[in-house]
């Protein structure tokens, strides 16, 4: 059957014209005839074009640093006020379906890049809901069920592909198909699609077809139809693999995002995000690094350059959050390049902290105070060469702290104010069964909203008493 894959049932013909309708028909702009290095480097650089603020919007823009899980949960309720908002997400996660592609097929990890794009993608119509549905399947646990089912929605006969008219079809099983054939060219590799995500595996290969993450994020972007006043951007544009460390207090390092947030020991189960599914860690988490994937010295600490599309928004938004959730594995992965810190640290926007609603692993004994400072090390780069290291102050990179309702997170006002952090606001929450205390994703964003039309009405009063 595996064979079968590699027919002509698939036009890639056919699908590379569509795809190129996609990407420049919907955009008004007129294909010419390139080479396929050509059209890559064209996807990339639209990709980054569209990233820049127009001061003509009425809507406010937002760059939000996040992970895959924690503020998907609010996505729905931000489009309320924009939908100009720029979602920065680390490419290291290592657990999963996602670990099995990297390990195979290399390249950087898409898991939490595909769950926001689903989170953005349109449900307007019954074709949106039913490819946004096929996107966001996952393959049973048992290995070969999983293998059988993918197999049958790769031949097209599997029931998920019910509502998508086929040019959509042929356009995502073409890609499906091709990281399939890129999978069994590797023969010394057994890939398990034990609980697979057929986003991913799509991702995947965009990817590598067109050697390019950030085409692979435009195309599916694209399909899965994504406001285009909204962006998905990797704080890390790389055909690479990224591997994340941390070092502990006691000097321990722990290699891989998963080993330090949700070790399963190599299991492909679904990751137990439950505080009680994963033991305590020996000491506090001191920094966290990139970490060479390639050769004999595997400990030895890289430093990648960041998305230069990552910058271009931070010099433009109306807005900064860092979100809620896994604060050294989803957060801070992000903080740690050179230029972030100095960017943020320029602006005069609000700068928003969410502040988690329970402790996990990362953040035991944690009060509010201790998220400010792990936040202001690594912006600051603070234990990494003291040369590119910065010394400014925590209220350079945090101005405003929303907090849940009734948190587990001790608040500690008065650290908080030697910090220069004045600005607490406490937002209504509900309680996960799961994970505890969360913020209520109406009510966050009605703080949010109220938080920045405060700061445009001090934005317009202030040029005006300047005149007089």
């Amino acid at each position: 059957m595996a064979d079968s894959l590699l027919g002509p049932s698939i036009s890639f013909t056919f699908t590379l014209t569509f795809t190129r309708h996609l990407l420049f028909e919907k955009r008004k702009i007129r294909p010419r005839r390139r080479s396929r290095k050509s059209i890559t480097k064209s996807m990339s650089a639209a990709t980054h074009c569209r990233c820049f603020s127009n001061p003509t919007h009425t809507q406010p823009s937002l760059l939000v640093f996040s992970g895959g899980t924690a503020f998907n949960g609010v996505v729905e309720e931000l489009k309320n006020i924009t939908t100009r908002v720029a979602h920065v997400l680390p490419v290291s996660d290592d657990g999963g379906s996602t670990a099995e592609i990297v390990r195979v097929l290399g390249g950087p990890a898409v898991g939490d890049i595909r769950s926001r794009c689903l989170r953005l993608s349109d449900e307007s119509t019954p074709e949106a809901l039913a490819v946004r549905r096929l996107l966001g399947h996952r393959l049973p646990l048992h290995p070969q069920q999983a293998k059988s089912e993918w197999y049958n929605i790769v031949e097209g006969e599997h029931s998920l592909w019910k509502g998508v008219s086929k040019p959509y079809r042929e356009t995502i099983r073409a890609f499906l198909a091709y990281f399939q054939n890129e999978i069994l060219r590797r023969p010394n590799e057994s890939f398990c699609f034990s609980n697979g995500s057929i986003g991913n595996f799509f991702f995947a290969g965009a990817r590598v077809f067109f050697q390019s993450l950030d085409a692979a994020i435009f195309l599916f972007s694209r399909v899965s139809d994504i406001p285009s006043e909204s962006h998905v951007l990797p704080v890390i544009s790389t055909n690479d693999r990224l591997t994340l460390g941390c070092e502990l207090r006691d000097g321990t390092v722990i290699r891989g995002q998963n080993e330090i947030s949700h070790p399963t020991n190599g299991s492909m189960d679904p990751v137990k995000k439950e505080r009680s599914a994963v033991p305590a860690l020996p000491s506090r988490i001191k920094r966290v690094f990139y970490m060479s994937s390639e050769g004999s010295n595997l400990l030895h600490e890289v430093f990648p350059t960041a998305n230069s599309a990552v910058l271009d928004q931070l010099n433009t938004v109306d807005c900064i959050i860092y979100a809620m959730g896994s604060l050294f594995t989803s957060i801070c992965p992000s903080l740690v390049l050179l230029g972030i810190g100095e960017i943020i640290s320029s602006r005069s926007c609000p700068k928003v902290l969410l502040l988690n609603g329970s402790e996990d692993r990362e953040t035991s004994g944690f009060s509010a105070s201790c998220f400010v400072t792990a936040i202001t090390d690594a912006l600051n780069r603070a234990y990494g060469d003291p040369q590119k290291s910065l010394k400014n102050s925590p209220s350079q990179y945090i101005n405003t702290i929303m907090v849940p309702e009734d948190g587990e997170i001790p608040l500690d006002i008065q650290c908080l104010a030697s910090q220069g952090i004045f600005d607490v606001i406490t937002v209504h929450s509900i309680c996960d069964p799961k994970v505890g205390i969360i913020f209520d994703p109406k009510s966050l964003i009605q703080a949010i909203a109220g938080l920045l039309g405060r700061h445009m009405k001090t934005s317009v009063r202030e040029p005006l008493s300047n005149q007089q």
